[in-house]
């Protein structure tokens, strides 16, 4: 047998425990005018059952509105939500049987509070779910035990943060409780507290079961309406452009036939970045290995709550008398190579890597140094970069949308994220605020990055210059780069109909007038603030913009939201059919903004134009340049322009228009 302490003491001195794994358990614009694996000896696939080989458990319908592939702990949440919304004619594809990915092999800890207050929303809906509305909907238990949860605090930073949760749950009507280490010692007796601050206690925290809260759901699920079909790999999606040139989803195929559908829903977990690339529809996911340990019987763990050292990475959950130890590595192994034919499979535990949570569990429970190991589970687990899911409507094609990425947390934010996922696809957005998890948002926010280096729940190490700062612009002048913002032309035919449709302010003033206006979703609810400036009609008068002979606009929308408003936009105009043309500059373009009494006295020193309250008034705006002239068409004709080439300069010529086919007849065949 070997025992947890031993295992570590092995591992220093390089040599392996041979111990047996589990075994089953740029600028763009919108326009609406038309196995064998790396660094693991190898994988172990466990015998599958009988039926798996001889087809779909049932027949796959002609067609469907929705089809959810995967049968994991998303793919189930989700199919269930939709039927009990109403959405009946919906269909689940599973490969294999439920669960086989990466569901069976969770450890199904449930942990009520987040900093998150979306997250405490979508996690308290997963507990109602699994812990009343499945039994008193099928009658049947889900598995679910209530065990509670401890977070341990070992230094003041972690406990101030755990404090601030137990706030945060009050709001929400979770009971929970901060513990002196003594107060720990007597909840938990076999705990070592020695290294502790304190603890939070959250009596009503608990485990799941994989296998029996999926087999619930679809359940209750096909009592609806709903068609669950195992055995059925997904082995292409059509997609098809539409008269405006939207991409939209048209069919899944499958070896067994064919199922017409304009709504595709990926929860394939690892499997999701290949299922993306059949839509053509890039899912920003990667695949490693996820390990626990499964420990003998230790006396005196019984009815223990669950516990998460967040900074030991490290947490530990109560099977029955014994305990789960697993983590989360910094040195982690990615599977670079998934395999299709990987279904209820594990890999060979790499006890390098997982040393690191021996360590710290020993620590924290002394008498697992003696503890027997009874087995290892190794297996596939999903995660993104900046460790937050991947849900919405994909912005390469519509009606694609994906259930994905979730960090090692699915089962855990399964409910509440299957149930905003259903909304999203039945009403064209969820009903809570899903920003952080929408794959529409910015992929490369570099302020997130700078802002990671400053958190802190006192003052962060720059408030002296950030107070600076902050008087200067209040008394003074202050100069911001805003280039990091969205820029964004609305022109068109049907730009002014899309403006009221869009925005909540009156945007139609005379040209020149500046709005600061909040943006609707479909549902009334308010989707982002920005600005709104009315363009003069006629040749372009701003950096890069369209000519129009009708309405025009110019967008400046916050950076880190740009990008989802681009495709809320864009959506807007396609299930609108509203005639127009949305150009983004965002790269193309700098924006400063001057703030402060002495701005106007600062920007006088450099426009020779008049800048007063009365010529310039607030809620405009003005065309200028540096010499004060207006950049118009006459102003371009008059200047004199230069290129230099490899250090030598040549005269060059300003064209309003292209000199090549100014008028597009050779791309309608006429060469005359």
């Amino acid at each position: 047998m070997a025992f947890l302490g031993s295992a570590v003491r092995r591992v220093v001195s390089a040599v392996r425990p041979s111990l047996s794994p589990l075994s089953r358990a740029s600028t763009r614009s919108y326009s609406s005018e038309p196995t064998k694996e790396k660094n693991v000896p190898y994988a172990k696939t466990l015998k599958q059952d009988e039926g798996a080989s001889i087809g779909p458990t049932k027949p796959l319908p002609r067609s469907a509105d929705v089809v959810v592939i995967g049968g994991g702990s998303l793919g189930c949440q989700t199919v269930y939500h939709l039927a009990k919304m109403g959405m009946t004619n919906v269909v689940l594809l599973e490969r294999d049987r439920l669960t086989a990915g990466t569901t069976w092999h969770t450890a199904g800890l449930l942990w009520q509070l987040r900093p998150s207050d979306v997250e405490v929303e979508l996690l308290a809906h997963t507990r109602n779910v699994i812990s009343k509305d499945l039994e008193e909907e099928t009658g049947l238990h889900t598995g679910w035990i209530q065990n509670g949860g401890l977070f341990i605090a070992s230094n003041k930073q972690r406990l101030d943060e755990y404090k601030r949760l137990m706030s945060l749950g009050k709001v929400y009507g979770i009971e929970s409780h901060v513990l002196s280490p003594a107060e720990t010692k007597d909840l938990y007796p076999l705990m070592n507290v020695n290294d502790l601050y304190g603890t939070l206690y959250v009596p009503k925290d608990g485990t799941m079961d994989p296998a029996g809260t999926c087999t619930t759901l679809t359940r209750a699920a096909s009592a609806r309406g709903a068609t669950v079909i195992e055995n059925c790999p997904v082995t292409g999606i059509k997609v098809h452009t539409d008269d405006l040139g939207v991409k939209r989803i048209k069919a899944v195929e499958t070896a067994h036939g064919t199922i017409e559908t304009p709504c595709v829903v990926n929860c394939a977990g690892v499997w999701a970045t290949k299922l993306g690339d059949m839509a053509g529809v890039k899912v920003p996911l990667i695949a490693m290995h996820h390990a626990y340990v499964v420990t003998e019987r230790i006396e005196g763990i019984q009815n223990m709550p669950n516990v998460r050292d967040h900074d030991a990475s490290v947490y530990l959950r109560l099977q029955g008398d014994a305990l789960s130890v697993g983590g989360y590595e910094q040195n982690p192994i990615f599977w670079d190579e998934v395999s299709d034919k990987f279904a209820f499979s594990l890999f060979d535990l790499d006890w390098d890597v997982f040393m690191q949570h021996i360590e710290g569990a020993i620590n924290r429970v002394p008498v697992l140094e003696q503890t027997g190991i009874k087995s290892t589970v190794c297996g596939p687990e999903s995660f993104t970069a900046d460790h937050k899911p991947l849900m919405g409507e994909a912005p390469e094609v519509r009606g694609f949308f994906l259930g994905c990425g979730f960090n090692s947390a699915g089962m855990m934010l399964g409910g509440g994220c299957g149930r905003e996922l259903a909304h999203w696809i039945i009403h064209g957005r969820p009903e809570k605020d899903m920003y952080g998890y929408d794959i529409r948002c910015n992929v490369n926010y570099k302020y997130n990055d700078l802002l990671g280096k400053e958190y802190t729940f006192g003052f962060p190490p720059h408030h002296d210059v950030i107070k600076s700062e902050c008087l200067t612009c209040r008394h003074g002048v202050a100069v911001f780069d805003m280039s990091y913002f969205g820029k964004f032309y609305l022109t068109g035919p049907d730009a002014k109909k899309a403006a009221d449709w869009l925005f909540t302010a009156d945007v139609n003033k005379k040209p020149g007038s500046t709005v600061y206006t909040c943006m609707l979703n479909k549902r009334g609810g308010a989707e982002a603030d920005l600005t709104v400036s009315r363009l003069e009609p006629g040749a372009a008068s701003l950096p890069l913009a369209p000519e129009s002979n009708g309405d025009a606009y110019y967008l400046a929308i916050g950076g880190g939201v740009a990008e989802h408003n681009w495709n809320h936009i864009r959506t807007v105009l396609q299930d609108e059919g509203f005639k127009c043309q949305l150009t983004d500059h965002s790269e193309d373009m700098g924006m400063i903004s001057i703030q402060g009494p002495k701005s106007r006295d600062v920007l006088q020193e450099v426009l020779d134009t008049d800048l007063s309250n009365e010529a310039f008034p607030f809620s405009t705006h003005k065309v200028v340049s540096a010499a004060g002239h207006q950049v118009n068409n006459d102003f371009i004709k008059s200047g004199d322009f230069t290129l230099e080439r490899m250090g030598v300069t040549y005269k060059a010529k300003a064209h309003l228009k292209s000199p090549f086919d100014p008028e597009n007849k050779r791309v309608k065949g006429i060469y005359a």
